[in-house]
């Protein structure tokens, strides 16, 4: 009956005239939720500071990579309009008989060359 009483008295120990003697065990998990919350509040704000950088730097990455593709735009304009002008060119080049026979002699001798040139190297 001895250890019935003790293990009794141990149950109802925090009880004081029929109410609790403190809230302090609540009170405690209360301050640890609020740290708990505010340690996690912290280190979402630390993810949010991380997600803010990188799309920051992102948006400079595609922001530079835009320039660089205009500037390839650019290029490619400007070639293809002296590619045009150089068909131009030609066309107006061969459109008579003797230029034409002009062309013919040109394309042959560099034809030769070009076979003089890799068999001599073999």
């Amino acid at each position: 009956m001895n250890t019935r009483r003790a293990t009794r008295s141990q149950l109802f120990d925090s009880l004081e005239d029929g109410g609790l003697r403190s809230s302090a065990p609540y009170a405690s998990t209360a301050e640890i939720a609020e740290q708990e919350n505010d340690r996690s509040l912290g280190e979402l704000h630390d993810r949010v500071n991380i997600l803010k950088r990188l799309t920051g730097d992102i948006h400079e990455e595609v922001e530079s990579h835009n320039k660089l593709l205009e500037g390839m735009g650019n290029a490619m304009d400007v070639s293809r309009s002296l590619m045009a002008g150089t068909m131009d060119r030609f066309t107006r080049a061969f459109e008579t008989k003797s230029s034409r026979n002009l062309a013919t002699i040109v394309v042959s001798c560099v034809v030769i060359f070009l076979l003089v040139y890799y068999l001599t190297k073999s």
